[in-house]
């Protein structure tokens, strides 16, 4: 990792960073509590760990990395994310909306709002999504 991403990282974890990969682990515990929703708990520790440290790295879908539709990306994927965005979705979404919103208010502040917006689009619609070096 290049030192201007580990340092947009520390950065990163300290203006915000960290209570959101926090609201990600919760979110996969009650997931796992579920039983039936150990798959969506794997995917929030996943992005929660994205959340932890976003830069140098990025989401995509995973279709697009193996070149062939899979399990997540197809029908059962698309089931799976509007159960996800009912369940837990919405909540992360807008923790990071909020979060967006109180950071851009400051100039150093702005990249990181950018950041948080990027991850309130996956905190809707993760099912899918690989977490690849940028």
């Amino acid at each position: 990792m290049p030192p201007v991403s580990i340092f947009l990282n520390v950065l990163w974890i300290v203006l915000g960073g960290l209570w959101m990969a926090v609201g990600w682990v919760i979110a996969a515990i009650i997931m796992a509590i579920t039983i039936i929703g150990i798959p969506w708990a794997k995917a929030a520790l996943t992005i929660a760990a994205y959340t932890l440290m976003p830069f140098g790295q990025k989401a995509v879908p995973r279709e697009h990395l193996t070149g062939r539709p899979d399990i997540g990306t197809g029908p059962l994927g698309l089931i799976g994310n509007l159960i996800w965005l009912v369940l837990a979705g919405w909540w992360l979404a807008l923790a990071h909306i909020v979060t967006a919103i109180v950071l851009a208010v400051t100039i150093i502040g702005i990249p990181f709002a950018w950041a948080h917006l990027k991850l309130a689009g996956l905190a809707l619609w993760p099912i899918g999504k690989e977490i690849v070096p940028a």
